[in-house]
């Protein structure tokens, strides 16, 4: 087979580049390893910045999202028993985020592409990128004991952490940094109405807590727990006590609780490949870098490594200009790190850390305090929480 642009990884941020440029005439093959069923299962954030929301309007495919998305002006921030509102829209002069789920994304991404033809193979095995050094790579997979070759102009990866993209770059080539926090997020997925209309982040004496939403009948509640817990460890009742021990009284007071439909343990840590690009192989999203789920900015950095690699390959078939592939790791780049301070931040001020002191509570209590006195560094919160501008 023949393409133009080969893409590893048919979760969101590929789906969303192939449909972006078969819009624009632009031949691509998505390679997915799993079931289009078990992409679909995997339940992930539901915050997308106004830039995202705008990148799947162009790639058209926003309608559901436009229907049933929930926007969001404002999230609280609760501390010493007190919720605090940020108020996104005044601090920004306009912006919102909008509250709508990754699979329900993933979901409308799958029939766009559908409704145009486009190319999405899954259960592609032992995919691998060849020659990416030279002008002319490839990638080979097998499929149904078949062995497949596609040859095309780029690669892009966008196949997550352990994706084979990155590994496919020499170890002397990689410029890595990591992080990793000694804490983890304990997650509830419920059939249950929402417990506020809008985000709360809770810093309470007991640890992290964060009240968040899919729709206005699905919630998802998080607690800061151990980085080796065990969801074995959390019943139902548990978690929901726990949960209600860490929030404001009013919110304690009128949360509906009910069965988990999901839990999960998700580690927290920060990761950045610097090397976003070696040959004619690039990469984008998880596969180049991680950020703690504290701010909603996991999904919402990939997009914008979608952003910045469609506006080069555009340029690069539509008026024979390089220049935008040839800085695509470095406008990346210069966003993500940008990301990653907020999330570390955000993660810094609201959670609490094993082998902090005294002072450090105190610091953190006086970071609070401040940002909640200050015009100046609210709206510096509000613009990150937004999203920073492609």
């Amino acid at each position: 087979m023949r393409t133009q642009v080969g893409i590893i990884g048919g979760g969101p941020s590929g789906l969303l580049l192939s449909q972006l440029l078969q819009l624009q005439g632009i031949e691509s093959v998505v390679l997915e390893r799993h079931t289009r069923d078990y992409v679909l299962a995997r339940v992930r954030a539901g915050v997308l910045e106004h830039g995202l929301a705008g990148l799947l309007r162009e790639a058209q495919c926003a309608e559901r999202m436009e229907a049933e998305g929930l926007i969001h002006h404002g999230f609280d921030i609760a501390y010493d028993g007190r919720r605090h509102r940020v108020d996104l829209t005044a601090l920004t002069g306009g912006n919102s985020v909008i509250v709508y789920g990754q699979t329900e994304l993933t979901k409308d991404l799958y029939e766009a592409r559908e409704a145009l033809g486009g190319t999405v193979v899954h259960e592609a095995e032992d995919v691998t990128p060849h020659d990416i050094e030279s002008d002319q790579p490839f990638l080979t997979y097998t499929l149904n004991g078949e062995a497949h070759r596609i040859e095309c102009d780029f690669i892009v990866g966008c196949d997550g952490f352990h994706g084979v993209s990155r590994q496919s770059i020499p170890a002397d080539r990689l410029v890595e940094y990591e992080k990793v926090y000694p804490m983890g997020w304990l997650g509830v997925l419920s059939e249950t109405p929402p417990v506020s209309d809008e985000l709360i982040y809770v810093n309470s004496d007991r640890g992290f807590a964060l009240c968040s939403m899919r729709s206005t009948h699905r919630s998802r509640y998080y607690v800061q727990c151990d980085a080796d817990d065990d969801v074995k460890h959390w019943p139902d009742e548990m978690f929901w006590e726990e949960l209600k021990r860490r929030l404001p009284e009013d919110a304690a007071a009128t949360i509906v609780t009910g069965p988990a439909l999901e839990k999960t343990i998700a580690p927290l840590r920060s990761y950045v490949c610097e090397t976003m690009r070696h040959g004619n192989l690039f990469l984008a999203g998880d596969a180049a870098h991680i950020v703690p789920p504290t701010g909603a900015k996991g999904l919402n950095g990939a997009a914008s490594d979608i952003h910045y690699l469609y506006e080069g390959l555009l340029a690069h078939y539509k008026k024979g200009d390089p220049a935008g592939l040839d800085a695509y790791a470095d406008r990346a780049l210069a966003r993500i790190w940008k990301t990653e301070r907020f999330s570390w931040w955000m993660t810094r001020l609201l959670h609490h850390f094993p082998d902090e002191d005294g002072f450090d509570r105190r610091i953190q209590k006086s970071e609070l305090d401040y940002l909640f006195s200050s015009d100046a560094a609210l709206a510096s919160l509000a613009e990150n929480y937004v999203g920073l501008p492609y």
